[in-house]
C-alpha cells in the first residue's frame, strides 16, 4: 500500500521546536513566566505564554525577538510564532 504523501509529518520539526522552547524556559521562569507549546501548523508555532509573561506588556517582544528568532535559527521553515490565549 503506498504511503499517503498528502499528509505532512511534522514530528521531527515539532520535537526540535519543543527542545528549543525547553532551553528558553529558564529565562522566562526567572521573571515569573513560562511558555507552553500548543501546536505547529502551516509553518506557524502556536504557544501560550503563562505566569507573569501572560500579562506582560513586553510579551510581543518576547515572542518576536526571543522565541521566534531563536526557533528560526534551528528551524528555518518556521515563519512565525503566535501567542494564543485559551
Amino acid at each position: 500500500m503506498p504511503k499517503n504523501t498528502n499528509k505532512v509529518d511534522n514530528t521531527e520539526t515539532i520535537n526540535k521546536i519543543k527542545e528549543i522552547l525547553e532551553t528558553l524556559k529558564p529565562y522566562l521562569n526567572m521573571d515569573g513566566g513560562d511558555v507552553e507549546f500548543i501546536e505547529y501548523k502551516d509553518k506557524i508555532v502556536y504557544v501560550k505564554l503563562t505566569g507573569a509573561c501572560a500579562a506582560c506588556m513586553f510579551s510581543d517582544e518576547t515572542i518576536k525577538n526571543g522565541l521566534y528568532e531563536t526557533i528560526k535559527m534551528d528551524v528555518p521553515e518556521v515563519e512565525g510564532v503566535i501567542n494564543v490565549t485559551l
